[in-house]
């Protein structure tokens, strides 16, 4: 069956880094644009960042721009999420999803069928 596996995630102080990891399985990669997501406490799910199925097109929202960087290895069926200069706003629960729809923007949640379990990102001293 389709399935989505962060990892990567941790604890880290502010101005440090984290590579998150989703590996995908039960279906073929190459064929799917994956977004990352995050989730912070009581608030509602932003997509972060996002590559499209051959990886010549990527997006992301303008809060991480220059810090955080995404790629693709489809070979190993494994998106990335470098994460750099990480900032406690940052912290938060982060999902990959698999794009299966065109109707709206990336960052729009409905347009995503499968979303992994998630991992958890925190930034603090």
């Amino acid at each position: 069956q389709v399935q989505l596996v962060e990892s990567g995630g941790g604890l880290v102080q502010p101005g440090g880094t984290l590579r998150l990891s989703c590996v995908a399985s039960g279906f073929t990669l190459d064929y799917y644009s994956i977004g990352w997501f995050r989730q912070a406490p009581g608030k509602e799910r932003e997509g972060v960042s996002y590559i499209s199925s051959g990886g010549g097109v990527t997006y992301w929202i303008d809060s991480v721009k220059g810090r955080f960087t995404i790629s693709r290895d489809n070979a190993k069926n494994t998106v990335f999420l470098q994460m750099n200069s990480l900032k406690p706003e940052d912290t938060a629960v982060y999902y990959c999803a698999r794009r299966k729809t065109y109707l709206s923007t990336w960052s729009n949640r409905s347009e995503y069928d499968y979303w992994g379990q998630g991992t958890q990102v925190t930034v603090s001293t």
